[in-house]
């Protein structure tokens, strides 16, 4: 319990909050936020950016508590699988981090507890459903990224939860693009880590059909994805659709690279993974500059500060 006193437990504790993929939650909160068309205070953007950006980390942290398993053998350098940090003091940070964003957040709109209460719940069963049940894994851990999404909503429409998708395809086109971009980035990272889950027992797709039937999964999804952003993006204003245009051309490039590889090892997999977590990033920030083309400047600096903390992350096999 000392540890938690200590600076050295939170440098080590970043390290399996995932810096680089922050902007994950943080684009999906904000992507919710931009489509309300609703001119908030300032102020509430900036709480719940913050509680967006930061929930990510405190998510992954609490799920790499119940799989120190199959992470001892696809992650060793992390702190947990070396043993440096204990089980426990990571997950008291990662649950009191949690409830910390789902306060803030709950402050911006009461109804926002319970799909706080539901992502928390979320991230602790998710290694459970990704172990024993090849079929639900991806869409379970997107499912908790689309509460970002309607949270963010809800966060700045200041409206009930019932009326959140009432007379509201843009909120429903996003939700399915978020489902879809983000099971995608999911089931390919599961890619990486086939040896490692088989060898530990974990149900996954790519573990039981493969590589090659992972891969052509991903093309559906890829589709999908392409289908419900082009949906959103407005096609007169050339910032969007080029942002739009740039997200497709990666995401299709990352499935070329996984269907042209000659063995699957997580070297061979991590440009087909890194290639759909930029596409999700663009196709969300596609959304958001159509809706807010005066947030242009910051989703620049956004994704800039992005491939800035992908490219320092601590391997560049993992993602």
């Amino acid at each position: 319990m000392h540890q938690l006193l200590t600076f050295s437990f939170y440098r080590h504790y970043a390290v399996h909050m995932r810096p680089y993929l922050l902007f994950v939650s943080g684009v999906a909160g904000m992507s919710g936020m931009a489509i309300t068309l609703y001119d908030a205070w300032t102020m509430k953007y900036i709480v719940a950016f913050f509680a967006f950006f930061t929930g990510y980390g405190f998510g992954q942290a609490l799920t790499d508590c119940f799989q120190v398993d199959t992470d001892t053998i696809s992650a060793p350098y992390r702190p947990l699988s070396r043993g440096i940090i204990s089980k426990q003091n990571v997950f008291i940070v990662s649950l009191a981090g949690l409830i910390l964003g789902g306060i803030l957040l709950a402050l911006l709109n009461v109804w926002n507890i319970v799909l706080v209460a539901l992502s928390i719940i979320g991230l602790a069963t998710y290694t459970y459903f990704k172990k024993n049940h090849w079929w639900i894994g991806p869409f379970y851990n997107a499912i908790i990224v689309v509460f970002l999404v309607w949270i963010g909503y809800l966060s700045i429409g200041a409206i009930p939860l019932e009326n959140l998708f009432r007379k509201n395809n843009d909120l429903f086109y996003l939700s399915l693009l978020t489902l879809f971009s983000y099971t995608n980035f999911v089931l390919m990272g599961y890619l990486k880590d086939i040896e490692a889950d088989r060898e530990t027992g974990y149900k996954t797709f790519p573990v039981l059909f493969g590589w090659k039937a992972t891969c052509m999964v991903g093309d559906v999804l890829v589709i999908l994805s392409v289908f419900f952003c082009f949906n959103l993006t407005e096609e007169n204003d050339w910032r969007p659709l080029s942002i739009f245009i740039i997200s497709t051309l990666l995401a299709n490039a990352g499935q070329y690279s996984a269907h042209r590889a000659k063995s699957p090892t997580p070297e061979n997999a991590a440009f087909a993974i890194e290639c759909t977590v930029r596409s999700f990033l663009l196709w969300h920030l596609a959304v958001i500059v159509s809706f807010r083309p005066t947030w242009l400047v910051y989703s620049i600096i956004f994704y800039g500060l992005f491939e800035l903390a992908l490219y320092l992350r601590p391997s560049k096999e993992q993602i």
